[in-house]
């Protein structure tokens, strides 16, 4: 019996906020995800930050390469200066809406309890300016949100954010090629072996060793903020990920890859609980677990030139 397959909401915002400006039925948020790379692999950024997707991955590298397998384009650029970031904004409509991000999420006031930066990135999908007000879709579950423009201009300047440019945006978005679900993950299988192998992160320690190094981390106990990160945002999603890449490359008959995905995504979803329960021993033995198949999906994606 297969496992039911996952419905839900969840920090998928770079995703979710893709979807809106696309506007196509027959392309979700989980397929987005799936083409962007993310869920084939995990990194250590220095000792105490973890992150469930590939050494060297990014959602603006993780964008354009999902735009790109859906046979889409679009206009991408950093305003220069706050003054240019307004301008870019006032130029949105409910018709020719913004992709805006990365920003920094603890300074959307909207957030309950978000009172300052928190180091965690967003996006979102700004669509009018009322005088001084932005209007806007965030999917993190806050439709036609409203935001002082001077409060979102400090959010999108982004200090505190990891990589990217301030004041990023994406717009114009096109249709350049008739591209369906399972031809654009057919076209992103070359990006996604090449994460999963660690091509594009030669520098940075393998995925199999984050999670070890992860693991070890647990054993010696869990500083708060990094159980802030993983129980609040980087465990969920990474589940999430693994699934949904599980469900598409199932779907393009990579029956033993969706295997491995899906014991992923079981292993990293039950590893939520550890982190919450401060069960450090539990979770460093599942983490012990999980890492190994990383090594597996790297295997597998090498050994075909051809998933048709």
């Amino acid at each position: 019996m297969s496992t039911p397959a996952y419905i839900g909401s969840g920090p998928y915002c770079y995703a979710n906020s893709a979807a809106m400006m696309l506007d196509d039925p027959a392309v979700p948020p989980g397929l987005i995800e799936v083409l962007t790379g993310s869920p084939f692999g995990a990194q250590a950024i220095g000792p105490d930050l973890f992150f469930f997707d590939p050494p060297g991955w990014d959602p603006g590298i993780g964008l354009a390469a999902a735009t790109a397998s859906l046979g889409w384009e679009c206009d991408t650029a950093a305003a220069p200066d706050a003054g240019a970031a307004e301008a870019v904004l006032r130029r949105a409509t409910h018709e020719d809406p913004l992709l805006v991000g990365p920003v920094e999420m603890g300074l959307l006031g909207y957030h309950p309890d978000m009172t300052g930066p928190i180091g965690a990135d967003h996006f979102l999908v700004a669509y009018a300016v009322e005088g001084d007000t932005v209007r806007l879709h965030d999917p993190h579950g806050f439709p036609h949100a409203a935001i002082p423009l001077e409060r979102l201009l400090a959010a999108w300047r982004a200090e505190h954010v990891g990589y990217g440019e301030p004041y990023t945006w994406r717009g114009g978005f096109r249709r350049v090629a008739r591209v369906d679900p399972v031809s654009a993950v057919r076209r992103s299988l070359p990006a996604a072996r090449a994460w999963s192998t660690g091509q594009n992160g030669a520098d940075a320690p393998t995925s199999r060793a984050a999670v070890e190094r992860l693991a070890e981390r647990c054993e010696t106990g869990l500083p708060p903020a990094l159980t802030g990160t993983l129980g609040h945002f980087a465990v969920r999603v990474g589940a999430r990920r693994l699934t949904d890449a599980a469900y598409w490359l199932g779907e393009i008959g990579l029956a033993e890859v969706a295997a491995v995905l899906s014991g992923q995504a079981a292993l990293l979803g039950a590893f939520q609980w550890d982190v919450v329960a401060g069960d450090h021993a539990a979770g460093a033995a599942r983490l012990r677990r999980l890492a190994p198949g990383y090594d597996r999906l790297a295997e597998l994606l090498s050994t075909f030139s051809d998933p048709t």
